[in-house]
């Protein structure tokens, strides 16, 4: 189990959760979903060969060259390496954008020592404290008994398929379970890596908004926090979540996804890297540590 963490800890996406990302890709450019495997990498180029899967509606399977633009992925792709991305095609060329890493393991690789600092699978959780969308502080041992799912969002993050979508999938879960017999035993928290903008007040009002109910917004199953920037960096660096600034306009992220379940005894259960999974994925984990 520990050994699939580091496959999973090594799915990173990392992606510019900005406005730039519109700025390179004209809106007549067409995008793909791609699956494949890294046949060679050329860090000095900026490519990778990858052998992919079939691209349904425009390439049959192959081996073939592709430019990488973001930069960070260099730290981690390597040869044989399973990566998913989005195949950006446009009037200027193609692309790789919004990629995911999952590194093979080696047969013949000594198992890295296990961290305990990190969020291995069966490791319990610190007990962080945050400040939740009231003004109150919290920390972890609050969920103690139930079983609780994290993720990371910003406030003005304008992609849809990142912040906006982790945020729509837990109030979708949290309007799901105040209806269920689950209420008192599943709890969500979205904690935002942007505490200068977003301050408690803000994050009720951005909680609101996505629950769709009036001023007397519910939010016993899901949660909002924030903190100082301390307190979010230990959050972030144990469960392996990526932010910085953008260096060109500072109101905005780029930053990795991560979205967590934990166990109501307060171990680390499962690691959702990226946005490939559903409310439904999410509800079947949290559940299953409850029976």
């Amino acid at each position: 189990m520990r050994y699939l963490l580091l496959i999973l800890f090594s799915a990173l996406l990392f992606t510019a959760c900005q406005k730039a990302e519109t700025q390179t890709a004209s809106t007549d450019a067409k995008r793909y979903k791609l699956k494949g495997k890294i046949v060679a990498v050329d860090k000095a180029k900026k490519k990778a060969t990858v052998a992919h899967e079939e691209i349904p509606g425009y390439m049959a399977a192959m081996t073939m060259d592709f430019p990488i633009r973001e930069d960070w992925v260099w730290e981690d792709l390597t040869k044989d390496a399973e990566i998913f991305a989005e195949l950006v095609v446009d009037a200027d060329g193609y692309w790789l954008e919004k990629i995911g890493i999952i590194a093979a393991p080696n047969p013949n690789q000594t198992p890295l020592p296990v961290r305990e600092d990190v969020a291995q699978i069966g490791n319990e959780v610190p007990n962080f404290t945050l400040t939740n969308q009231d003004g109150k502080r919290i920390n972890l041992k609050d969920y103690r008994g139930k079983a609780l799912a994290i993720t990371f969002i910003y406030s003005r993050c304008p992609l849809p398929e990142y912040c906006i979508l982790m945020s729509k999938h837990f109030s979708d879960l949290a309007n799901q379970l105040n209806e269920s017999e689950s209420k008192d035993k599943i709890r969500l928290l979205s904690i935002s890596f942007d505490p200068q903008t977003d301050t408690p007040a803000r994050l009720k009002e951005y909680g609101r908004g996505y629950l769709g109910k009036d001023s007397k917004t519910d939010f016993t199953v899901w949660q909002l926090a924030t903190g100082t920037d301390k307190e979010i960096k230990a959050v972030a660096d144990f469960f392996g979540l990526r932010y910085e600034v953008d260096a060109q306009d500072k109101t905005q992220f780029a930053h990795s996804l991560r979205t967590i379940v934990i166990t109501p005894d307060g171990k680390v259960r499962r690691v959702f890297s990226g946005n490939e999974w559903t409310p439904n994925d999410l509800l079947k984990e949290l559940q299953a540590t409850i029976k």
